[in-house]
């Protein structure tokens, strides 16, 4: 199964929308701490396989990083294992920081 990719501006809208959504940061906790997008939730990347049963197999997850590669492979993880609702943020929190919201430090 492919990963959706979508754009930080689809994103936006998507939480602007009010849609039900599980913003996943795979970030390290030091560059969370940095920036992040509010309400996300912070799981590292190499904690994911084993934090798995905190994460809902229904809802729409949106994984996180800084340019879209360990997202990647976070999605293509928890896509491999069944979550069949995962969307990886093109662009990471760099885009976001570009495109949505300039408050969110760019690092």
């Amino acid at each position: 199964m492919s990963v959706k990719q979508i754009s930080a501006i689809e994103l936006k809208n998507k939480i602007q929308n009010g849609e039900s959504l599980f913003l996943l940061d795979v970030r390290e906790p030091h560059e969370f701490q940095y920036a992040h997008i509010e309400k996300s939730v912070s799981i590292p990347l190499n904690q994911v396989p084993h934090r798995l049963d905190e994460l809902d197999r229904q809802q729409d997850i949106v994984v996180i990083c800084h340019h879209g590669m360990r997202s990647q492979q976070a999605a293509n993880y928890l896509a491999h294992y069944g979550f069949e609702k995962v969307s990886n943020l093109r662009g990471g929190i760099d885009a976001w920081s570009c495109e949505c919201d300039n408050a969110v430090p760019r690092y």
